[in-house]
């Protein structure tokens, strides 16, 4: 955790010489966890009790406004980040998030709910992306999978409590509008330490691009977005495994509460339930982030995505609350060994130029994970039942786990702070 000081500018690179900055994002990252949390465990059940909406596919459907805007917040935040600056992108972010609880709490119609979903897959887009880049930019190449496991540990162990903490209000004040009042708190909260304390990133990433041996290459966004899709082994590697991390993640969010309840299990303790997956997630990423530095990133990744398939198929095979625990573990077990590793890798895999472009495409394609694992499982749930759409999902884990352990090549020891992207491209060929 050296740092990389600028002699010039005094802008120095590591987790110690930023630390208080890199706390600051730590905490900001965890109010846009929180955001999520929220809707873990009351908003599928406010569907089905409140609206009365008899289609899973249905009550499925914010899940689906979430992800496909976040997708695309995800998409070009990289670009809006490079031209206005990280700090301005995450300010923006809270700004469309300020309304989502209030929506939620008060909108009359499903159509409101899933309006505000929308809001806060922009939210999530802009907001989140930049807590993990600007965390990126301030420890520099070394140090990546310890600054992505803080920051996802902080996110998701937000999602959990959160979870948790509506699920036990909801119990006793109903699914309207009490467990949203923490919503409100996260937004404010969240908003003001974005204008007031966190400072932009973008002299560290310059700083970074002079003391890099390697020259830049000028990379149009649809050569990166080629790249970062399909045409590099590891970046394609990691946006699929991404993409299926996010549309088990996306069908458990939306399937899990209705599946639970279908078996006589009330709000309290679906509500642990889906703590525990992302609550596991969050606090383990702070081992398995710095682990990614260490084993490297290939093992966890295929590893995680097997575990998190067991999960999913103790899940359906069983029924009773003490399994589904133990399935939940092992979805964030599983979860957490993944996703700090898959950034890690990404940004291994890109240019200090043109990673946060790069990270961009990433995100976009995980997330469009739970638009899409959210309508396949509710479409299976209402042709076949919601176990089942829970075992097509699991089958899918572990194919994706299966697809990056042939693809996925574990980069050198030098190349991972370096562009492996043209040592790559020997191996795919452009694609017509």
């Amino acid at each position: 955790m050296n740092a990389s000081i600028d002699s010039q500018s005094g802008v120095a690179l590591g987790l110690r010489a930023n630390w208080r900055q890199f706390s600051l994002l730590v905490l900001v990252n965890a109010f846009v966890g929180g955001m999520v949390g929220l809707e873990r465990t009351v908003v599928p059940l406010i569907g089905a009790e409140e609206f009365h909406l008899a289609s899973t596919t249905l009550v499925v459907s914010f899940i689906v406004s979430f992800g496909v805007v976040k997708a695309f917040a995800n998409l070009v935040s990289g670009h809006l980040a490079g031209e206005w600056g990280r700090k301005r992108v995450l300010v923006l972010g809270w700004a469309f998030g300020l309304p989502v609880p209030f929506m939620i709490m008060w909108g009359p119609g499903w159509e409101w709910i899933v309006a505000a979903n929308a809001l806060l897959g922009l939210n999530q887009g802009f907001a989140w992306s930049m807590t993990v880049i600007m965390k990126i930019d301030l420890v520099g190449p070394k140090s990546r999978g310890l600054a992505v496991g803080l920051n996802e540990f902080a996110g998701y162990l937000a999602v959990g409590v959160t979870a948790y903490l509506t699920g036990l209000i909801a119990s006793g004040y109903g699914l309207r509008p009490a467990p949203m009042y923490l919503g409100i708190v996260y937004a404010v909260l969240g908003a003001t330490l974005s204008v007031l304390l966190v400072r932009d990133t973008s002299d560290h990433v310059r700083h970074e691009v002079a003391a890099s041996v390697l020259q830049p290459e000028a990379l149009g966004f649809w050569e990166i977005f080629a790249l970062t899709s399909f045409r590099d082994r590891n970046l394609f590697a990691a946006s699929q495994a991404g993409l299926v991390n996010n549309l088990n993640d996306g069908m458990s969010w939306g399937i899990f509460p209705l599946f639970f309840a279908v078996f006589g299990l009330g709000v309290e303790r679906i509500g642990i339930l889906k703590a525990v997956y992302p609550a596991t997630w969050g606090i383990l990423q702070v081992a398995t982030g710095p682990l990614s530095d260490r084993w490297g990133r290939k093992g966890l990744i295929v590893a995680g995505m097997w575990v998190q398939a067991a999960g999913l198929f103790m899940t359906a095979a069983t029924r009773s609350f003490e399994y589904w625990l133990i399935a939940s573990l092992l979805l964030g077990v599983g979860t957490a060994m993944v996703y700090p590793s898959l950034i890690a890798a990404v940004s291994d895999a890109s240019h200090p130029t043109w990673r946060v472009r790069s990270l961009s495409v990433y995100r976009f394609w995980r997330d469009l994970g739970y638009a899409i694992g959210a309508l396949s499982a509710g479409l299976i749930a209402d042709a076949f039942g919601l176990a089942w759409a829970i075992v097509s999902i699991a089958t899918l884990t572990f194919v994706s786990g299966a697809v990056a352990a042939v693809v996925m090549r574990e980069p050198k020891a030098s190349s991972t702070v370096a562009n492996a992207v043209t040592r790559d491209r020997a191996d795919i060929p452009p694609q017509s």
